[in-house]
């Protein structure tokens, strides 16, 4: 994971972090803030709407809507390439586990979601004692409706199908009010760096 940042300003603007700015959780202009060279412009923009037919299934394969989802400000949704074969992924969903509270505490749920069928992500989180939601998008509906497949896999590679690596708060209305997109799999925000932004919503 990308080492801690000093100051505030410059961590968000090493994880490439825009933000909708404003009071009482009401999403305004957005505020940009300058991505680096790693971060690339896939997904959802801020100030956008997730596509209205979001639905993915949890690890005890129940589908899953942001409805079903959201806490009382939305939800934190992460975008992942596989609990079962990424090290790094697996290494984030086991390091987003400890903000669950803190993300609760601000009025968010956290899910993760990735191409693995929920049988796989039962047993990552039965083993890894995972607290928040793990989402399954067999056949990367929705990391297709998100745009945000890796490109760079072939259709009959194993990773065909996995997204780029991605964070999006989303408030309960579906909008957009901040997001990371990297383009090297290998990088991943600091969990204090996630609570920073949206701290700063």
């Amino acid at each position: 994971m990308r080492a801690a940042t000093i100051a505030v300003i410059s961590a968000l603007a090493t994880i490439g972090i825009v933000a909708c700015a404003g009071d009482g959780g009401a999403a305004t202009d957005p505020v940009e803030v300058e991505a680096p060279a790693d971060t690339v412009d896939a997904g959802p923009a801020v100030g956008e709407t997730i596509p209205a037919n979001f639905a993915a299934r949890d690890a005890s394969g129940e589908e899953r809507t942001l409805g079903t989802l959201a806490g009382d400000n939305g939800v934190v949704l992460v975008f992942n390439r596989s609990a079962d074969w990424c090290s790094y992924c697996q290494s984030q969903m086991v390091s987003l586990n400890g903000i669950r509270g803190d993300l609760e505490e601000r009025g968010y749920t956290l899910a993760t979601i990735s191409y693995d069928a929920p049988d796989v992500l039962a047993d990552f989180s039965r083993r890894e004692n995972i607290a928040y939601t793990m989402l399954s998008d067999q056949g990367s509906a929705m990391i297709d409706a998100f745009e945000l497949r890796d490109p760079q896999y072939a259709e009959g590679s194993f990773a065909y199908g996995v997204p780029r690596p991605a964070i999006f708060v989303i408030g309960r209305d579906g909008r957009v009010r901040a997001r990371m997109v990297e383009s090297d799999y290998r990088i991943r925000p600091e969990n204090a760096d996630i609570l920073t932004a949206i701290d700063r919503l």
